[in-house]
């Protein structure tokens, strides 16, 4: 059932691409436009070992796996030339990071936490468009912004730090039907911050899990998401 969904979408855009009429042929004209985005989202850590010998043993730490999330958002465009636009994306996403442990003298035996994320983002980036071939549009985009993180669940042994800035680059297509503008994007960020909370600022975490947060000296915030605009 999904590949002959694929199948038929897929058949339907090259349909709509071959199309000798143009679809909503002045809407890159306005100066702004508006809309909204759904995303799915891959979340994970980037993590930097701090070597600390912890009870006599060092642990090494790595991001395991990459879970689906959810992305919603609202779309504000300003037109700069006829290829140039800059956009405002507001929006929230909802997703989990796992960080899996080993310690140095025995590599085999694995240890992992979860992470919940629910991140505010306030984005800002350049969309640089091709030219238009009738009813599609390809597209680069890259931009950057903050991020605050709304999920503080003291209960689990890494706690992040919530505020981070981050860069995003990607690419897309717009698709122009009769009524709407669909825009299937993916893209990449990388957060700057360390977001690992120090853990003489956990006074919660006990003697036993301290190691979750002491092995880590440094932790990043990354991000893979496929976007589908609605403009």
């Amino acid at each position: 059932m999904k590949r002959s969904l694929c199948i038929l979408l897929l058949v339907g855009f090259i349909s709509l691409g071959r199309a000798t009429a143009q679809n909503r042929p002045y809407i890159d004209d306005k100066l702004f436009h508006f809309g909204f985005s759904l995303g799915i989202n891959f979340m994970a850590f980037g993590t930097y070992d701090s070597n600390e010998v912890i009870d006599g043993e060092i642990y090494h730490t790595r991001t395991s796996g990459m879970f689906p999330g959810f992305s919603v958002g609202f779309i504000t465009d300003l037109r700069l030339s006829r290829h140039l636009n800059l956009r405002f994306t507001p929006g929230m996403g909802f997703g989990s990071k796992s960080i899996t442990y080993k310690t140095q003298s025995e590599p085999q035996r694995r240890f992992t936490t979860e992470v919940l994320s629910l991140p505010v983002y306030v984005p800002l980036y350049l969309k640089w468009s091709a030219e238009r071939e009738v009813n599609y549009r390809p597209y680069l985009i890259g931009g950057g912004g903050i991020s605050y993180d709304v999920s503080k669940d003291k209960s689990k042994p890494v706690l992040q730090r919530p505020l981070d800035y981050f860069i995003e680059f990607g690419f897309g297509c717009d698709f122009y039907f009769n009524w709407f503008k669909f825009c299937p994007q993916l893209t990449y960020s990388i957060g700057f911050n360390n977001v690992i909370t120090p853990i003489d600022q956990r006074p919660e975490v006990a003697v036993q899990d301290e190691y979750y947060t002491r092995s880590i000296k440094k932790l990043t915030n990354h991000q893979i998401t496929l976007t589908f605009n609605f403009e």
